[in-house]
């Protein structure tokens, strides 16, 4: 495990996401990480120390001042014997006090004392993280080293208060931290990868469009596990309901012609991969008004044209990827249309799934794949989506490895 024998300082702030905290720790537990605790007085009136210390059975620091603690200058031993600090939820006031050097409590202290690297997940209502100066604050940690994860776009817990502010979600946390404390060799360093992901949505009118029923979950997997190996992932993601991979630079998209101009934007690229499950076709027009339903009328015509095949256009691209990879998503003759996509598509590779509905591989976690190419077929057992993408980016980094950087 990445996190084994890693020491990870959490600072707890003073926000209702410090419930969230609590989750973290047991995230970061089950990958084999040490964590100590320190909680500001603002964090105990949200969760409570005994709690946070019957999770991590160690002490939890809350006063500078702490007599026993502080006999042997404790702020100081936190702020050295820990791999990386984590500030989960970092308020406006713990980015403010250390972007400004203040220091009139433990956490403020531990990261001024700190020269650990240090990741915060901000968490506040939005027109606080909008606020020019939590904008000047965050640009001033930013440049000092400090790394963030989030904040995500939400529901607030403000009754109807909504947009971005909310804490990243302990995964995601979790996911940042193995990222940092990653320590193995990065055999994709240098690279420059494509991965798309999610869905397209092709409008009819204002109100409806034609989508299918891709979460996502794969195709921003992959990017992850590309990153996580030192490449430069550029993820052009359709319309999905999860949070963006950390390590990654996502481009949101909505139609298949959005994602076929960005894709074609970010060439040259040393690898390419089409996770996204792309609409095959469009409504010729967009209804400018929603379409109403009238009595005796019956259902509007529909005419249809077809989308831009974006995984042909690159596997014969005049500045294709060295290596590029393609999807295939089949409820029937898995196999044969798999095939068929490898040669008419110009792909190196074409990883081919079965998503009919007994499988529950659209929107699940699970996948179980099959690797096509031009030599054979290598089937895989049935993983996580997550191991699917860590075996798919090692596979990638292999092929890879013979060509100048």
């Amino acid at each position: 495990m990445i996190l084994s024998g890693k020491r990870i300082l959490l600072i707890i702030g003073g926000g209702i996401a410090a419930y969230k905290s609590l989750d973290l720790i047991r995230r970061l537990g089950e990958r084999g990480a040490s964590i100590r605790v320190v909680m500001t007085e603002a964090a105990q009136h949200f969760v409570t120390p005994l709690a946070v210390g019957a999770l991590t059975a160690d002490h939890v620091f809350t006063d500078l001042f702490d007599r026993q603690a502080e006999q042997d200058v404790g702020h100081i031993r936190l702020a050295r014997e820990a791999n990386l600090i984590v500030v989960a939820p970092a308020t406006a006031d713990l980015m403010a006090k250390l972007a400004n050097g203040l220091a009139n409590d433990l956490a403020s202290a531990v990261l001024l004392a700190t020269e650990r690297p240090v990741l915060m997940a901000p968490a506040m209502n939005p027109k606080m993280w909008s606020h020019p100066a939590t904008r000047r604050n965050r640009a001033t940690l930013e440049k000092d080293g400090v790394r963030f994860v989030g904040p995500n776009k939400g529901e607030m817990a403000e009754k109807a208060e909504a947009g971005e502010g909310r804490m990243a979600e302990p995964l995601e946390i979790a996911a940042a931290v193995e990222a940092l404390l990653d320590d193995r060799p990065k055999p994709l360093s240098g690279r420059r990868i494509v991965v798309t992901s999610g869905p397209t949505h092709e409008p009819i009118d204002p109100v409806r469009y034609i989508a299918n029923r891709s979460s996502g979950k794969q195709g921003h997997a992959i990017a992850a596990a590309l990153a996580r190996l030192g490449a430069d992932v550029r993820l052009v993601s359709g319309p999905v309901a999860i949070a963006d991979p950390t390590g990654v630079t996502t481009i949101h998209v909505q139609t298949a012609r959005e994602m076929n101009d960005a894709v074609e934007s970010l060439l040259p690229a040393d690898a390419a991969v089409f996770v996204a499950a792309v609409a095959d076709w469009r409504p010729e027009s967009e209804a400018g008004e929603k379409i109403k339903k009238a009595d005796g009328d019956g259902p509007p015509q529909l005419s249809m044209i077809e989308n831009p095949d974006i995984l042909a256009g690159i596997g014969h691209h005049s500045r294709r990827p060295y290596l590029v990879v393609g999807f295939a998503a089949e409820t029937q003759n898995l196999l044969a249309n798999a095939a068929a996509k490898l040669e008419k598509k110009g792909a190196d590779f074409v990883v081919a799934n079965d998503v009919s509905a007994a499988t529950g591989v659209m929107g699940g976690d699970r996948n179980r794949v099959k690797i096509v190419s031009k030599s054979g077929v290598d089937e895989w057992p049935e993983l996580s989506k997550a191991e699917v993408a860590v075996r798919l980016a090692a596979f990638i980094a292999e092929r890879l490895k013979t060509t100048a950087v």
